[in-house]
């Protein structure tokens, strides 16, 4: 019977123990860096592949050559594209781990705050900090997401366009590449839709899987912005809870002291009654 009582014991404090871990989970924060990881990862490695077969086609259906001098051309450009993608990827993955971990102090000071954890100045401007740089990436995300959506509109015009070769097969369409910047003004790049090249270009996987990679990269960014816009609702709310709960412990601190000056003017008061009966 006693063994018994002792092991529902037990199970009772196993279960108590871990809804209290449960509890002091900020799963706000972590459905936001889930979302912040989901869209740096996609954006990144389609970004990054998809800037390889950009190369590809530009190479074999384009006929551009990459510059033998070391001069700013396509490919360079391509090339820093890349090692960006390599510091997004490293930096954000940092930065989200900071943020889940800014969540669980934040978490534990509103949830534990008359424990050992005590509400900090230094705390708060943590989160007000975490507030500006958070609102500065989302604008920063929002203008990677505008600079994706510029090869999503090349290739789609060019896929769109191999989608419906048969209704333009009379028609000699030609895609200059001096339109977008791609190549200086005096080189002469362009691909027309009864060249040979087109038509390869159109038959091979390169420009189908290019074009998608390029839209989940787009889809990735945009997620990034979304988790940026919920990092900065959490922060918030947290920002004003933590604001809330520090004006709570000042405010129990004060109570505190003023109860324990009257305790020690009524015990000084009831000694000198008792010196004086005496």
């Amino acid at each position: 019977m006693e063994e018994n009582m002792e092991e529902g014991q037990t199970q009772k404090g196993c279960s108590e123990c871990c809804l209290k871990c449960l509890s002091g989970i900020p799963y706000a924060s972590l459905i936001a860096t889930i979302l912040l990881y989901a869209g740096v990862a996609l954006f990144c490695g389609c970004g990054h592949e998809a800037l390889s077969g950009t190369v590809t086609i530009l190479q074999t259906y384009f006929d551009v050559v990459r510059s033998p001098v070391d001069a700013l051309d396509v490919f360079t450009m391509i090339d820093i594209f890349k090692y960006v993608i390599y510091g997004v990827a490293a930096a954000f993955f940092v930065y989200g781990i900071l943020l889940m971990v800014e969540g669980f102090f934040t978490t534990g000071a509103i949830r534990d705050l008359y424990g050992d954890f005590k509400i900090t100045t230094c705390g708060r401007c943590v989160s007000a900090w975490f507030i500006m740089l958070t609102y500065i990436f989302m604008l920063a995300w929002l203008g990677v997401t505008a600079f994706t959506s510029l090869p999503v509109f090349m290739y789609f015009n060019i896929w769109n366009t191999c989608q419906n070769n048969t209704l333009v097969y009379n028609t000699n369409l030609c895609f200059d590449l001096r339109q977008f910047g791609i190549v200086s003004t005096g080189e002469e790049k362009k691909l027309c839709t009864a060249s040979e090249n087109f038509i390869k270009m159109c038959e091979s996987n390169e420009l189908d899987l290019t074009f998608h990679l390029f839209v989940c990269a787009l889809a990735g960014a945009g997620a990034a912005v979304i988790a940026m816009v919920h990092y900065l609702m959490v922060l918030s709310a947290n920002w004003a809870y933590v604001k809330d709960a520090c004006r709570m412990q000042k405010y129990e601190d004060i109570k505190s002291k003023e109860e324990q000056e009257l305790h020690d003017i009524h015990s000084t008061r009831s000694k000198e009654r008792l010196n004086a009966y005496t």
